[in-house]
């Protein structure tokens, strides 16, 4: 019996000095498991007398017990410990603020909205999107457009041309979408009714020029298209996009090597105080140029310009998003600044549509 005592004291000892759950239950694995010390003296109790047993059963029972309680309690002991001490590392300070979402701290890019915008008002007109190769031939870029041999245009300090190839020939990067018209109307038989956005390169820097910007462009062919049917478009166009219920236009003679009679197109706004209004004041502001597509470019691309005639249209889509926003230098749209993006960007979920509006 004595030495039953000293094993129990022993084992609540060790109970009381495990440092964490790992540690008490090695101690309970000693004690009560199938090699504990105390399983192994109630191993013997069928060895002994029937009154040994009596005796002997009771107290190594009574001492299980113990231990037992011993273990439980000092395991509601360290589980409290490491709970507290869980809480003191895990603090939350409450009085931070509380972080954006991510989809609250993205931005969509002033030129992807834009995009979306002229995309969206063009589509409800019935407009397709047709796109085109960045790297065009001389022939898409220049020939079947009219531009004589000879033209500025043509020259190294406008364009961008790649090394001349054997056979004398060489490629550019394309100096406007005009050659997605070109593909469109080699591929498509008429009526047809696309815009061409995309981007574009020509060798200026500037506050209002870069290297690369973007254009859209508008093509429709059919046998009765005229310049009333383009005024109409370019007209409701400019009051969706500058999202005004009226705007004035003024179209004035140009010219273009693609288009007969060629026009400049400038619309009504108001300058004041840095920033410029639509739809009101006594002002004009050049926005794009258009015409009625020349016979030459039909003739170039097989279509018959005694049966068939159409128009088009071109501006940038980085200018129209500098005059609608308020971005007063080219170049900082190609800056990739993030602190101007959260400034000028719009948030992922604010999709422009003509019902909802095309910008917050």
């Amino acid at each position: 019996m004595t030495d039953l005592a000293q094993l129990q004291a022993q084992i609540i000892a060790d109970i009381a000095a495990a440092a964490d759950e790992a540690a008490l239950e090695a101690v309970r694995v000693a004690a009560l498991g199938k090699k504990g010390s105390i399983s192994a003296l109630l191993a013997t109790l069928g060895k002994m007398s029937p009154d040994e047993r009596k005796t002997q059963g009771a107290a190594i029972n009574q001492a299980k017990d113990k231990v037992t309680e011993a273990l439980a309690a000092r395991r509601d002991v360290l589980k409290s410990a490491a709970l507290d001490a869980r809480l003191v590392s895990e603090t939350v300070d409450v009085t931070l603020p509380l972080r954006d979402a991510p989809v609250e701290t993205g931005r969509i890019h002033p030129l992807s909205q834009v995009w979306d915008e002229l995309t969206t008002i063009f589509a409800d007109m019935g407009f397709s999107v047709a796109e085109g190769p960045d790297i065009e031939t001389d022939d898409y870029n220049f020939t079947k457009l009219n531009f004589p041999e000879g033209h500025p245009a043509r020259e190294m300090h406008d364009t961008f041309f790649f090394h001349p190839k054997e056979d004398g020939s060489r490629m550019l990067l394309r100096t406007h979408t005009s050659p997605v018209q070109v593909r469109t109307m080699l591929s498509q038989k008429p009526p047809i009714r696309v815009i061409c956005p995309g981007r574009t390169y020509r060798i200026d820097s500037d506050a209002t020029h870069t290297p690369q910007f973007h254009q859209v462009e508008g093509l429709v062919i059919d046998k009765t298209s005229h310049l009333g049917h383009l005024k109409w478009i370019l007209h409701e166009f400019c009051k969706a996009f500058f999202e005004v219920d009226h705007i004035n236009m003024r179209f004035r003679p140009s010219f273009f090597p693609f288009t007969e009679p060629s026009l400049e197109v400038d619309i009504q706004c108001r300058r004041d105080k840095g920033e410029i209004r639509f739809g009101e004041g006594e002002d004009w502001l050049e926005i794009l140029g258009c015409g009625m597509v020349h016979p030459n470019v039909l003739r170039a691309c097989g279509i018959d310009p005694d049966e068939y005639q159409g128009f088009a249209w071109g501006m940038g889509i980085d200018r129209i998003a500098m005059l609608k926003y308020g971005i007063a230098d080219l170049r900082q749209l190609f800056d990739s600044d993030v602190r101007w993006l959260s400034h000028y960007g719009f948030k992922p979920l604010e999709v422009p549509t003509l019902a909802g509006g095309l910008s917050s």
